[in-house]
């Protein structure tokens, strides 16, 4: 197992961003935003919005752009509250490796609508659909979700779905 990677391996991998989108219900509850991902990497799957970081732009920029592209709704740099970073590591698809910052926000404008790539949903912290995610959500969303800041790195199986390990630091 590697450790979150450093030197040539980290430059090697892909930069992306994920970033959640809560609000609280009438009832005190709270939902996250979640949508099924219609193309590319994951369709069929139930994901987070992000995507690649663009050629100078920062993590932040490029969260706002995607949150954007994806949803419609409009998210400004200084409302993204850090929320830890992945290294996603696909052993037997190296060229897959993505280092990846998480944020999270409660603040944005505008209502989520669908686009060409993401039908956006909203989903109670509560009942999120862990079994039409990407198994590794299971490990490390929790955190997101309570609030938490984490550093993890997960190396995926030889089948690049299941989980080969998760180490937290």
């Amino acid at each position: 197992m590697r450790a979150a990677q450093t030197g040539p391996a980290a430059s090697r991998a892909t930069p992306v961003v994920l970033c959640f989108l809560f609000r609280e219900t009438p009832d005190g509850g709270r939902e996250v935003l979640l949508g099924l991902k219609k193309t590319g990497f994951g369709t069929g799957r139930i994901v987070t919005l992000g995507g690649h970081v663009e050629p100078g732009e920062t993590a932040a920029q490029a969260a706002v752009r995607e949150v954007f592209e994806e949803s419609g709704v409009t998210v400004a740099d200084a409302d993204l509250e850090p929320a830890g970073s992945i290294e996603f590591m696909f052993p037997v698809r190296p060229d897959w490796d993505m280092s990846t910052t998480v944020y999270r926000t409660w603040n944005w404008t505008g209502e989520p609508g669908p686009s060409a790539e993401i039908a956006p949903a909203w989903y109670s912290v509560d009942a999120v659909p862990y079994g039409q995610m990407w198994k590794d959500s299971a490990y490390w969303l929790p955190k997101v979700l309570a609030g938490d800041y984490f550093a993890a790195a997960v190396t995926l199986a030889p089948d690049n779905e299941c989980v080969g390990t998760v180490v937290f630091s």
